[in-house]
């Protein structure tokens, strides 16, 4: 999850290249977005425990399959970065399947072209451009993208992006412990019982709020 910028970024965009040169020598993580350079903030207890939940759960059923898994140091290109332009994304999701061998940008093996599904928990920081202005990118400029989760962290409920072809996508919310999440291009399933293992929810939070939503959506 991004932060605002942090002073030593303010007052001024980056190009891609200077981008790079500082983080391949940072200690810490940061996203870039067409110009500004943002750290990543520290994660909640919800949210180590989701992502550590996750991960253990589909690196099981994924482990004698042509599949793979990265979780959060993983960087993803979005969109046609050149090295002296300030234009492009570079995101690193929470959880990353990769199907097949791994592309990279370039020799360094550390900016991811290909995932084919990617899986953010939700913070109040980021959860307006996980949904909306990182999803619109995802759409255009990651064609092996197949499926597009977000999972809450206050309740039970995930939402679940699904490439239905080129231009079309099928929104799927799924609500209630007692749900499954359904990866059919994996073969796997995520009862929402394991994803949220250890997770206590606020008192007001009912479990029995099982509607689930359907819609379409174009990039």
């Amino acid at each position: 999850m991004a932060t605002p910028r942090t002073k030593v970024f303010e007052n001024r965009r980056f190009t891609v290249e200077e981008y790079l040169a500082y983080e391949r020598a940072s200690e810490t993580r940061h996203e870039y977005l067409d110009g500004d350079i943002r750290a990543m903030a520290g994660e909640s207890n919800a949210h180590g425990e989701i992502c550590a939940n996750v991960f253990g759960e589909l690196y099981i059923q994924l482990k004698n399959s042509p599949c793979r898994l990265r979780a959060k140091d993983t960087k993803v290109l979005t969109g046609f970065a050149s090295l002296k332009k300030k234009k492009g994304l570079f995101s690193y999701p929470d959880i990353i399947v990769i199907c097949g061998e791994p592309q990279f940008m370039d020799e360094h093996h550390d900016i991811l072209l290909n995932p084919k599904v990617i899986i953010e928990v939700l913070s109040d920081s980021t959860a307006g451009f996980d949904k909306e202005g990182k999803f619109i990118r995802y759409q255009k400029w990651l064609p092996t993208l197949t499926n597009y989760i977000l999972i809450e962290q206050d309740a039970p409920f995930v939402l679940h992006y699904r490439r239905l072809d080129a231009d079309r996508w099928e929104a799927h919310g799924i609500s209630g412990l007692e749900k499954t999440l359904e990866l059919v291009s994996l073969d796997c399933r995520l009862p929402l019982v394991d994803i949220y293992n250890r997770i206590e929810f606020p008192p007001s939070v009912e479990d029995d709020t099982d509607e689930s939503e359907t819609a379409e959506t174009e990039p």
